[in-house]
């Protein structure tokens, strides 16, 4: 984990026309909220180097019998694991206009909630199943692949034309969008002790750090490691990045980030939040 201050500057995901909108940043949160993006982007993934944490970051619940808040700092409980990790998804992503509630089945009372924004931007979220009146989606939570249903009402429906492809075994990483091919690179992947987790997940947020020292820019997914608690103070969550020596690509020698080449990350920067990443092992 690097000691840079950065500030986040976050996208929302697509809308119908696939125009990321502009979340808010340090100048309308100001000094205070500057503040809080900087440790959030320091926080948050800790690929840059530093030694693995030993405390547990993950909440297990609410405090005060409230429900827990689907966050990349938050463990589940009672909510059913994604059915189909290997399957594409349509690309359709939602954002609840104000949090909302999240049950392990239609019409189930609500074990967590799925608050509006994340890491100070808009939450936008892939929906992998569709029912009358519902929508489930992936989680930004522990364990991986947790997946809830989340009623219709109050959400604003958009569809992100971008796939990001991460195959570990052969450190590649594909960009498709439209089913177009955009760019196959090759990449750096978790090491054999702290491998990039398989399956389904997605873009959950942008940070830009004010100071950059190995990536202008940090692209957390809703996954975490596997094998790490915590790193560097932060959840684990697994991100992209880019990184200043291009030998490490092609290796499996991360914490279980993807650090990708300066054109993969310019690419990837354009994806929208939400966007579907699938990785295979």
């Amino acid at each position: 984990m690097s000691d840079e201050q950065p500030r986040a500057v976050i996208r929302g995901a697509a809308r119908p026309v696939h125009r990321p909108r502009q979340a808010r940043g340090p100048a309308a949160a100001g000094a205070a909220g500057a503040a809080i993006l900087a440790a959030t982007a320091v926080l948050v993934t800790g690929c840059g180097g530093g030694e693995p944490g030993a405390g547990k970051a993950a909440a297990e619940g609410g405090a005060g019998g409230k429900l827990p808040q689907a966050t990349t700092y938050t463990t589940l409980k009672d909510l059913p694991a994604d059915p189909a990790p290997a399957a594409a998804l349509d690309g359709t992503v939602v954002h609840p206009n104000e949090t909302a509630p999240v049950s392990a089945q239609p019409g189930a009372p609500a074990v967590a909630e799925l608050p509006a924004d994340q890491l100070k931007g808009d939450t936008w979220v892939p929906v992998v199943e569709t029912r009358p009146g519902w929508r489930r989606v992936l989680l930004p939570s522990r364990p991986n692949g947790v997946t809830g249903w989340i009623p219709d009402s109050g959400l604003k429906v958009a569809r992100s034309s971008h796939v990001i492809k991460v195959d570990v075994s052969d450190r590649k990483l594909t960009l498709l969008n439209s089913g177009r091919k955009e760019g196959t690179w090759s990449v750096a992947v978790g090491a054999p002790k702290t491998p990039t987790p398989t399956g389904r997940t997605f873009v959950l947020a942008s940070l830009a750090p004010a100071k950059p020292t190995y990536s202008p820019l940090i692209l957390p997914v809703g996954s975490h490691s596997e094998t790490l608690d915590t790193f560097g103070g932060g959840p684990g969550t697994v991100a992209f990045h880019g990184w200043p020596n291009a030998s490490v690509f092609g290796k499996a020698i991360t914490h279980g980030c993807v650090r990708v080449p300066p054109d993969a990350l310019k690419r990837l920067a354009k994806a929208p939040l939400g966007t579907p990443v699938h990785v295979t092992a």
